[in-house]
């Protein structure tokens, strides 16, 4: 077994390795956070539970919701994300890792759930899922959650590959924004980004819109996979204005408007075929490996903060309330358009005046008085493994854990 001492390298906010015990804490500490049913049978029989597939299992919203649906909502079932192994130069993506924490909580939950690695754009694994539903889950599916950040897809039809772009439409885009020096010194930067152009458009929808969470229903569905008052959920993001140019107005906004456009057609479609649901669920802001990819939500994400402090409300809570909703154990509480809000905490005039007026005065010389900068970049490093409170960083680790066998 391969043992070293890990020290965190990064480029900017991406980290060329993972630590597996500080992942591993991430984990439990996000398990520890999420609340207990407020009722819990005082003996279950074994394989009992909704059955549910979690699609981006393993990092940020989807691994809250996976976390989530095994305490809060007891589920069983099929969690598909994309990670890479470690191999003799490098760790295991931060993932792989938190993945394999997660199978030994829902083991020692007394869930059934299987974690499988791999294109969840691909037929392949549509048809692998399927598969394992049938044989192994009793042919029936309650709860999807569709929860998938991914820069290409390639369309399983037509062999075409698209790619997402982040841009902003019809015209630049100039943002502050938050960056930290080698030793970790906060820095206000401007950047600006230009356009979208040609069919840069159409590619992100392709992507990141509702296209392949309506294949994942269909095919499903055409297996009768779906079980009576099935629910599906795919995870969104609207923000506040003050990234909305870059953000919700951009490519990315019109994939997630697409998202909701896929929602009401699959609600309308599932409740005729099986009484079922499909909705959004509009997340608040969080520190997540996609969401610092994006120029101006890391600063406006250390502002939101400096503001709310503890009350900023972390996934794993988020999504626990979700699961309520979903499951019935509260009501299902939709906005006109038909979405759950989880981010109603966040854009409250109060809280949004607050950190407009921080963001207008913030600069490099302000930012830690008027940013939990400390908070954010503790955070990123979290993501990562890294600064998880109680881990020893000076002792050899192993980094070559096995991915979760799910043929136990």
């Amino acid at each position: 077994m391969t043992e070293r001492v890990l020290t965190p390298r990064n480029r900017g906010f991406l980290f060329l390795d993972s630590h597996p015990a500080g992942c591993r804490q991430l984990v439990a500490d996000m398990w520890e956070a999420c609340p207990a049913p407020a009722s819990v049978p005082a003996e279950e029989p074994a394989g009992t539970g909704p059955v549910a597939l979690v699609i981006g299992s393993s990092a940020g919203y989807g691994l809250a919701a996976t976390l989530a649906g095994l305490k809060r909502a007891g589920i069983r079932g099929i969690a598909v994300s994309f990670e890479k192994a470690p191999t003799e130069r490098r760790t295991a993506t931060a993932g792989w890792y938190r993945t394999a924490a997660t199978a030994d909580l829902a083991r020692g939950a007394g869930r059934d759930l299987v974690f499988l690695n791999g294109d969840a754009f691909s037929d392949a694994m549509k048809q692998q899922v399927a598969d394992l539903i049938e044989e192994r889950f009793g042919g029936r599916l309650d709860y999807l959650v569709y929860s998938v950040a991914a820069p290409r897809r390639t369309d399983p039809d037509t062999g075409a590959a698209y790619a997402s772009v982040l841009k902003p439409i019809g015209r630049a885009n100039r943002t502050k924004t938050l960056v930290f020096d080698d030793q970790g010194v906060p820095e206000v930067r401007e950047v600006e980004t230009a356009p979208a152009e040609g069919d840069d458009v159409e590619q992100t929808v392709a992507v990141m819109g509702g296209a392949d969470w309506e294949r994942w229903i269909d095919h499903l569905s055409g297996r009768g996979l779906l079980a009576e008052g099935f629910a599906t959920v795919a995870l969104s993001y609207i923000g506040s204005p003050l990234t909305a140019a870059l953000y919700r107005q951009g490519t990315i906004g019109a994939a997630k408007a697409h998202l909701e456009a896929t929602a009401r057609t699959l609600d309308e479609r599932l409740a005729k075929t099986v009484g079922g649901r499909a909705v959004t669920s509009v997340n608040g802001a969080a520190v997540t490996q996609s969401s610092t990819a994006i120029p101006g939500i890391a600063l406006y994400t250390g502002l939101l903060r400096g503001v709310l402090g503890a009350d900023l409300v972390p996934p794993i809570r988020q999504l626990a309330t979700l699961w309520d909703q979903l499951t019935g154990a509260a009501p299902l509480a939709l906005d006109e358009e038909g979405r759950i809000r989880l981010d109603t905490w966040e854009l409250t005039e109060a809280v949004q005046s607050a950190v407009g007026e921080r963001w207008a005065a913030v600069t490099t010389d302000t930012v830690a008085e008027l940013a939990d900068v400390e908070w954010f970049h503790a955070e990123v490093r979290r993501l990562y493994g890294f600064s998880a409170p109680g881990v020893d960083y000076t002792a050899p680790v192993a980094t070559d854990v096995p991915w979760p066998d799910h043929t136990r």
